[in-house]
């Protein structure tokens, strides 16, 4: 592929990126709250209704739980806010309180960062907005978009579950061009490398 043509391609997918990156990127979790994914460090407070000496705010820890009255230490890292509710509710039912009627809010979100690296106009590492999710595309489009010789089809993306890690290999151009594809969702510490097209 002469130099030329390459060029004429890479801007194209580049559009194709930005595009397809404000297509799927998803609405702020402003909207959907309870769908939100609890992480290390947010912030959360629990109220039971007409349990006022049981209010707690509680930050999450490194390790995913938080210390609650009654039912002591309980993992919510992980689980939306729907769900952590739901369990929190049916630990104080099971032993301590008749239909506890609890609310969880998350008051302050922990700063979830991924990092872009290789062949992308702006390298560096991004913060994924409170109550956001980012996938592929739209990370690609926050670090500039390719250089002119970043290949789409080179991906890859290394993720670190505590002590477990993935690789993930994956093609860019075709989830651009596939508007039915589903979007490979970014996780917090995610590490996206872009390599080089053959020229």
């Amino acid at each position: 592929m002469n130099m030329k043509r390459h060029l004429l391609l890479a801007a194209l997918l580049g559009g194709l990126v930005v595009a397809a990156a404000r297509a799927q990127t998803p609405a702020p979790a402003g909207n959907t709250v309870s769908e939100y994914i609890l992480h290390s460090n947010d912030t959360i407070t629990m109220h039971v209704y007409q349990e006022d000496d049981m209010d707690t705010t509680a930050r999450v820890g490194e390790d995913g739980t938080v210390r609650l009255p009654l039912i002591g230490v309980v993992k919510v890292a992980g689980k939306t806010v729907e769900d952590a509710t739901a369990n929190i509710h049916d630990l104080l039912a099971a032993d301590y309180l008749v239909n506890p009627q609890v609310t969880l809010t998350v008051v302050d979100y922990a700063k979830q960062r991924y990092t872009v690296l290789g062949e992308v106009q702006k390298p560096g590492t991004f913060e994924i907005p409170p109550g956001e999710s980012v996938n592929l595309l739209g990370a690609i489009a926050n670090a500039g978009g390719y250089t002119r010789i970043g290949s789409p089809r080179k991906i890859t993306v290394q993720r670190n579950n505590g002590t477990n890690s993935q690789t993930f290999h994956l093609n860019a151009e075709d989830m651009a061009k596939n508007k039915n594809a589903t979007p490979f969702v970014i996780q917090p510490n995610d590490t996206i490398t872009i390599g080089q097209a053959l020229l």
